[in-house]
């Protein structure tokens, strides 16, 4: 005898019924997960920037280059190796565009180190130090 009082038929009609109202219910369920489009990349910062000793030149930079205080190149701490990036001295509005390739400066307050060359384009270099403002170059 069928257990509460179903029969074998009933039971063979409902089971069907119940695995098809489940495997609907899958669909409902699912949402389209949007796409995110990653916006874009954008660092300013102001503070000191150095220009690279003498001593410097041919050495491997922290990428792996040989530094060539002739290009237009920069250390900086944190930004990818091959990044450009557009440094303007705050004191008198010219700028450079430098890619970085190195790591540091590591003194306090200094944000980025620029190659002799670079640093010639935007301060005396007898300076040696000048307050910038910079930028990643989209």
């Amino acid at each position: 005898m069928p257990p509460f009082g179903f029969s074998s038929l009933r039971l063979s009609c409902v089971y069907p019924l119940v695995i098809v109202f489940l495997l609907s219910l899958n669909g409902c369920g699912s949402l389209q997960r949007p796409t995110l489009q990653p916006g874009p990349f954008t660092y300013e910062k102001t503070g000191i920037a150095s220009c690279y000793a003498k001593k410097h030149q041919n050495r491997p930079t922290a990428s792996g280059e040989i530094f060539n205080n002739n290009l237009m190149t920069a250390a900086h701490r944190t930004l990818p190796f091959g990044t450009s990036v557009v440094v303007k001295n705050v004191g008198n509005g010219k700028s450079v565009q430098v890619t970085i390739n190195d790591r540091g400066p590591f003194i306090k307050g200094r944000i980025i180190d620029l190659s002799r060359a670079a640093f010639a384009k935007i301060e005396n270099i007898s300076r040696g130090v000048t307050t910038v403002e910079i930028r990643v170059v989209e």
